[in-house]
């Protein structure tokens, strides 16, 4: 066509960007699935796992949600 390939084109690094970040947040979202639910039940309060897991509150309310 225009003789560039796709890493080329000014869309690619922003759609590769785009993919990696969501990529991150689902890794993200399946270890607090797996993690909140542990940490709850070692006694600790949602408040504790998100500081000592450097994420939002909600987020934890919502992994310890998916768990019940």
């Amino acid at each position: 066509m225009l003789g560039l390939t796709l890493e080329q084109t000014i869309v690619y690094p922003e759609a590769k960007a785009k993919g990696r970040k969501e990529g991150r947040e689902e890794r993200k979202t399946e270890m607090l699935k797996f993690t909140v639910p542990l940490l709850l039940e070692t006694g600790m309060s949602m408040e504790q796992i998100a500081q000592h897991l450097n994420v939002d509150i909600e987020a934890v309310q919502l992994a310890a949600q998916q768990n019940t």
